[in-house]
């Protein structure tokens, strides 16, 4: 173990999923990555190219969030990173009262600088940004299915009108004309903009070679914003070696063992994953209802799993359509009702694995951070890509060592939970 390498990145992010995604991103780029839940214990030493601190902070009050992101911080400036990174959702999930710009403010603060970039594109998953816009595929962020998302409804696509009310710093659209004629182009607007009082730049990102320049562009500065894809091009613009040094992960060489879905996820994407495993596997669902009214869903669940585990994958879920999560939203309120279904499932979840469920795959980033916590598991290793944005990862836990698929609600295609398991 090299005891004096050098902490190349240290990134924040704010939820389970976006941890393991940036990460998985920094790990194929040949960097030595580790993700940390929580704040670490001040004594952790850690031997890295990369540390991400994952934390639970996307639909908090902004100003725990802040806390916990400032202490993150601090934790990671104390190992002498040479950059800071704070990573949130590609589709920029927060509402007018934060917690991307909170965070950012914070954090930009306490770095002692001035100007950052607001950047969610990630072309490999179909977002990109144009004249400040973010697009889902073709179609725009306010038209797409996180129009319906039950805690943070993304229905504006302009990202500086989103961001603006936020942020205590006034932000601007560097568009992609700029961008396109490279990293010169970007630094001469990033100098007129800070001239005239701007504090965060919301770039556009058509492709890969565009986050390139960005992170080209922004090569000074201490500290950047955005997803998986500025992370990217962070990563390639840092690391010695470039592209000569890409690589996979290591291929994961755990034992095998019995296999669970559980999805908390209610996006487009997730009820077509859980639509396309029901045809085939078998599916227990969680009901809002039946959790409110005290009846022992958990219990149930598990009764339900007795002869079933260590034979076909078998699914727990409680997706259901936009209708029906605003109508359990109305008789539940917004906070409680996903309280209670994250709550069954972390606990159903934490008794797949004492019973041997020893892969399992979580969708959705409220339920796998619940997931995770209720396993007690502080530290990830990352193993392979199963698609863009979600590698397989690995812990030990109380019962044995587990592998792990944190998916955010947006990302895979239909087939992922029946086609996740051949990456392992």
């Amino acid at each position: 173990m090299a005891k004096n390498r050098k902490l190349l990145i240290g990134c924040v992010a704010d939820d389970f999923t976006g941890a393991t995604d940036v990460a998985g991103i920094f790990a194929k780029s040949g960097m030595k990555t580790t993700v940390l839940i929580d704040v670490p214990d001040e004594g952790l030493e850690v031997d890295a190219d990369a540390i991400v601190v994952a934390l639970k902070t996307r639909t908090i009050d902004p100003s725990d969030a802040v806390a916990q992101s400032l202490a993150a911080l601090r934790w990671l400036q104390h190992r002498g990173a040479a950059k800071f990174y704070f990573k949130y959702c590609s589709t920029f999930d927060s509402t007018e009262r934060g917690n991307i710009g909170p965070v950012l403010d914070a954090m930009l603060a306490a770095l002692g600088s001035d100007f950052t970039t607001a950047c969610p594109a990630f072309p490999a998953n179909a977002r990109t940004i144009y004249k400040s816009n973010l697009f889902v595929g073709d179609i725009p962020l306010s038209e797409s299915g996180m129009k319906n998302h039950p805690l943070t409804p993304m229905t504006d696509s302009n990202l500086v009108r989103v961001l603006a009310p936020q942020t205590s710093h006034k932000v601007a659209g560097c568009y992609h004309e700029t961008v396109k004629q490279g990293v010169d182009a970007v630094r001469a607007w990033v100098s007129k903009a800070r001239a005239d009082g701007y504090g965060v730049a919301v770039l556009d990102a058509m492709d890969d070679g565009d986050l390139e320049v960005i992170a080209a562009a922004f090569d000074d500065a201490p500290f950047l914003t955005g997803a998986s894809g500025l992370a990217y091009g962070l990563a390639r613009t840092m690391f010695e070696g470039g592209a000569a040094a890409a690589r996979e992960p290591e291929p994961s060489t755990l034992p095998g063992g019995s296999r669970a879905v559980i999805s908390g996820s209610c996006s487009t994407a997730t009820n077509g994953q859980v639509e396309q495993m029901l045809q085939d596997h078998e599916g227990f669902r969680i009901d809002v209802e039946q959790l409110a009214t005290g009846q022992d869903v958990v219990k149930e669940a598990l009764d339900w799993a007795k002869g079933r585990l260590g034979q076909k994958p078998v699914l727990f879920y409680a997706t259901a359509a936009p209708d029906q999560v605003k109508a359990n939203q109305a008789k539940f309120g917004v906070a409680e009702a996903g309280t209670m279904v994250e709550g069954a499932l972390s606990k159903i979840a934490k008794q797949l694995v004492d019973r041997g469920v020893s892969e399992l795959i979580v969708a959705g980033g409220e339920t796998s951070g619940a997931v995770v916590k209720s396993l007690g598991i502080n530290q990830l290793d990352i193993g392979n890509e199963i698609a863009p944005g979600v590698p397989w990862v690995s812990s030990p836990t109380a019962a044995g060592r587990i592998s792990l698929a944190l998916k955010s609600g947006n990302f895979g295609a239909p087939d992922f939970f029946v086609q996740a398991w051949d990456k392992l």
